[in-house]
């Protein structure tokens, strides 16, 4: 009995972190003044999000932490992509909200994919859905879904920009081609359902991007 308080704990403290930094930072972007403050933020929340759900996955080891490594690689890469040669999303440039950059592209953007990506492919896990391809397609609707709630507030508070007036529809077909093969990777993986925090961390940042665009 106690170790599995001792289990269940990590994931509790996960859960109140999210929730709370989350509310503070919704506050924050809602109120002009404070908005300078939380842009230059931003790069730790991401860091803190990721010490929070590596922290609070119930089998850290090896290959979870190479799964990390690869799906923020893989990221990286498919942003690099999109940037230098517009195959990928349409014709955008970052800015300076997401912190460094490398190659132009904000080394965060890794960490940020590897948290959305787990953070759905735990939600499909929790799902009653068996098939393997039905919650992978699912989860990539999910995030694109999640993708049409960010762009408005990235784009005004400058994560990144785009050359044309409009969010080309080619941005949110790649979403769901790059989320589709890298929730494949995840299913291929075989994480077991798990990590509460990961869920709701999927359904805060559905709540904190949506509340932010009616405040807008």
């Amino acid at each position: 009995m106690e170790r599995q308080k001792d289990i269940v704990k990590p994931a509790k403290v996960a859960i109140i972190v999210i929730v709370l930094f989350h509310v503070v930072g919704l506050v924050g972007f809602a109120i002009p003044a404070f908005q300078p403050l939380f842009k230059q933020l931003v790069p730790y929340h991401l860091l803190l999000m990721l010490v929070v759900i590596v922290l609070s996955h119930k089998w850290l080891d090896g290959k979870f932490l190479f799964f990390v490594l690869l799906i923020a690689a893989l990221g990286f890469t498919a942003e690099w992509v999109g940037v230098h040669k517009h195959w990928l999303f349409g014709d955008y440039n970052y800015g300076k909200t997401l912190g460094f950059k490398l190659l132009d592209i904000p080394l965060l953007i890794g960490v940020n994919w590897f948290l959305l990506i787990y953070s759905a492919g735990v939600a499909m896990q929790h799902s009653r859905l068996r098939n393997p391809l039905v919650r992978i397609i699912i989860g990539a609707a999910l995030l694109v879904l999640l993708d049409v709630l960010i762009e408005p507030v990235a784009i005004k508070f400058d994560y990144w920009s785009w050359e044309t007036a409009t969010i080309p529809l080619k941005n949110y077909g790649c979403w769901f081609g790059v989320s589709v093969l890298l929730l494949s990777l995840f299913e291929s993986f075989g994480f077991k359902k798990q990590n509460f925090a990961a869920l709701v961390l999927l359904i805060t940042q559905f709540l904190f991007f949506g509340l932010l665009n009616l405040i807008g």
